[in-house]
């Protein structure tokens, strides 16, 4: 599949409150927005998965089409993080055939059901050594740039001087710190290999092959939400991220390192959640509690004791992405924290929830923006803003 080609692609994203469609054509090696749609609608396909429920799904998908003025037939869909299984596997370096026979008997470890009912997929993860080349031309980077808007800020230091003050020389040397780096690197080599391991089940497979054909659709390509949510929101930085899709039923936390999603877990607390809670607390109704989710979140404006409301609910999630920090700082060869937390899903918008997010965790927190590398017209940046987040996956 050429996703360079001048054709246009469908990004769908079956979501368990909503179903997003996105079309995306590359022109010019850039991602260009064709048009895109959604439904609000209670769509549970992996755990309500009668014949009416995809009838309903496929219903949805062609209304969306339609409505949307979509062209493209091709379709590039993820599954659910809930849904899949995975790990990294360390296994010895071997041939590619070797190594899916070895990756297939390893998987009957992890995996909690007969291999039979599975499809698999693995990739060989970086190495550490490459990891850290990446990181270290990222901040070469990032200094060269911040030099550069210095001396532009600078202009009336004496050429020496700059020389003097922005000099890169040394991080080009071939020193003796170098032979160490390329005795690590031959070193490393050697080792045993890093893969990453997905698992579905075949049922679910099989429920999306049907559902995207019944909607007279080409289904290209199945993955996992969290490799999408990878491409729309990191887009190949070697750091490590963590991303929290906080969606309507479910949130998922995962840790990106070096661009492959390492971990992922996931936890049956969602935006849906917290608006209940409201509602009971306060004694609204269901709009009326949305609204003031939405409109309050975790500010001290508004009913007082709203904010811990939401703390409390969100309380699960937090202890999830706590827990899911310390696995990986514990496994981590290279001992580097995170460099900053991406918040996405329908919940991340939630007023002020970013702040109270970085000031518990210690760490930057942002809301993720999909929209960021795709070509769009300008008049579109106010709604595409507000959408970015629940549109993360299907973009991806």
């Amino acid at each position: 599949m050429d996703l360079f080609s001048k054709k246009s692609y469908l990004g769908v994203d079956l979501g368990t409150s909503a179903i997003k469609m996105v079309e995306l054509q590359n022109k010019g090696g850039r991602a260009v927005l064709v048009t895109y749609g959604y439904v609000e609608q209670s769509t549970d396909i992996i755990r309500a998965s009668s014949v009416e429920m995809e009838n309903k799904i496929v219903a949805i998908i062609k209304s969306i089409y339609h409505n949307s003025r979509m062209n493209s037939k091709r379709v590039i869909a993820a599954l659910p993080s809930f849904s899949v299984f995975s790990s990294i596997i360390s296994l010895p370096r071997m041939n590619k055939k070797d190594l899916a026979q070895a990756v297939k008997w390893e998987a009957k470890k992890f995996i909690p059901l007969p291999i039979e009912e599975m499809t698999l997929d693995w990739k060989i993860a970086s190495s550490q050594f490459e990891l850290k080349k990446k990181l270290k031309q990222k901040a070469v980077e990032e200094e060269k740039a911040a030099s550069q808007e210095i001396n532009h800020k600078n202009n009336s230091v004496n050429e020496a001087g700059d020389k003097q003050a922005f000099s890169f020389a040394g991080l080009f040397r071939k020193d003796k710190k170098e032979t160490t780096e390329l005795a690590q690197e031959k070193k490393e080599k050697g080792d045993n290999l890093k893969v990453l391991l997905t698992a579905a089940p075949k049922k679910i497979v099989e429920r999306f092959i049907r559902i995207f054909k019944a909607a007279d659709l080409e289904l290209l390509s199945l993955e996992t939400e969290a490799f999408a949510l990878e491409r729309s929101l990191v887009a190949g930085d070697p750091a490590p991220i963590m991303i929290i899709d906080i969606g309507a039923v479910s949130s998922d936390v995962t840790i990106i390192d070096n661009s492959i999603p390492i971990l992922t877990r996931s936890i049956d607390v969602g935006g849906s959640a917290i608006t209940k809670a409201v509602m009971t607390s306060l004694n609204v109704d269901l709009s009326r509690a949305e609204q003031f989710k939405r409109d309050i979140g975790f500010s001290v404006l508004g009913p007082s004791d709203l904010p811990d409301i939401i703390k409390s609910t969100l309380n699960p999630i937090i202890n999830e992405v706590k827990y899911s920090l310390d696995i990986y700082l514990s496994q981590s060869k290279h001992n580097m924290s995170l460099e900053k937390i991406i918040l996405t899903g329908g919940s991340a918008w939630l007023p002020e929830l970013v702040s109270y997010l970085s000031k518990l965790l210690d760490v930057k927190v942002i809301i993720g923006d999909p929209w960021d590398k795709i070509v769009y017209p300008l008049e579109l940046k106010p709604v595409l803003s507000e959408l970015g987040p629940r549109f993360a996956v299907a973009v991806g």
